[in-house]
């Protein structure tokens, strides 16, 4: 049990960044990013900040990512959800072009949402262990969490998790969401070592499947992560180039 939460709550406190940043995949060779936009999305309850050193990687290899500015992902999925729709619009206007979308956990299913419904904004899709099969398939303490946030947000604190997200309209909206056929390239990324969802629920049909061997938390510094986003968002961005010219 100890060594479990060390591996999901280490990275949380920077554990494995440095080895990140010794990693032959961390010193771009070549800025081949053409300066394709890319919104990077955070997990349940994460921020910006949370995957700022994805952003920094990006940047190095001639992306320009932001952040998804949704404050802290808790709260109605049905308003999460626009707001990041705003968010790709303002960004794909602002870098000339559809953007990827890349988003860890929760994010990753946002993300998903959002590029089902404006596919045409969207070059690829990257979901980090990201359990659109079952969005509320936990594990650990994740389970205890969603039902403290459910018996808080019932209390009258808002902007955490509604019930109707767990057991009502929301929820149906979004499984309809999460099962429609998607019309741009996407990269499901699981874990079977993943403390946090259960890796089968990563699985989107709609997507390739990649493994990697990280904790939940870990996969926004996992090396071997890395490895795998290099030749598939340059495939993209070969696209874009096709496309522009």
């Amino acid at each position: 049990m100890a060594r479990a939460l060390y591996r999901e709550f280490g990275p949380v406190l920077g554990v494995g960044r440095v080895r990140l940043r010794r990693h032959p995949v961390w010193a771009a060779p070549t800025r081949d990013g053409d300066g394709v936009g890319v919104v990077v999305v955070p997990g349940f309850g994460g921020s910006d900040p949370s995957m700022a050193v994805l952003r920094r990687w990006l940047r190095s290899r001639g992306y320009r990512p932001t952040g998804a500015r949704l404050w802290l992902n808790l709260g109605c999925t049905g308003d999460l959800v626009d707001r990041l729709e705003q968010r790709v619009v303002e960004h794909a206007r602002a870098t000339g072009g559809p953007v990827v979308l890349l988003g860890h956990s929760r994010g990753g299913w946002l993300s998903r949402l959002v590029a089902v419904r404006r596919p045409e904004l969207v070059r690829g899709l990257v979901m980090l262990g990201s359990p659109v099969l079952d969005p509320l398939d936990a594990r650990g303490l994740a389970p205890l969490l969603l039902g403290v946030l459910v018996r808080m947000s019932a209390l009258g604190l808002p902007g955490l998790l509604d019930r109707e997200c767990i057991a009502g309209t929301c929820r149906d909206t979004t499984l309809d969401g999460l099962t429609a056929p998607l019309s741009v390239p996407a990269v499901a990324i699981f874990s079977r070592d993943d403390g946090v969802v259960g890796w089968e629920s990563c699985r989107d049909p709609a997507a390739e499947w990649v493994e990697v061997r990280s904790s939940h938390t870990g996969m926004g510094i996992d090396p071997e992560l890395y490895e795998h986003l290099v030749p598939r968002l340059r495939a993209w961005v070969r696209q874009h180039r096709i496309a522009a010219a």
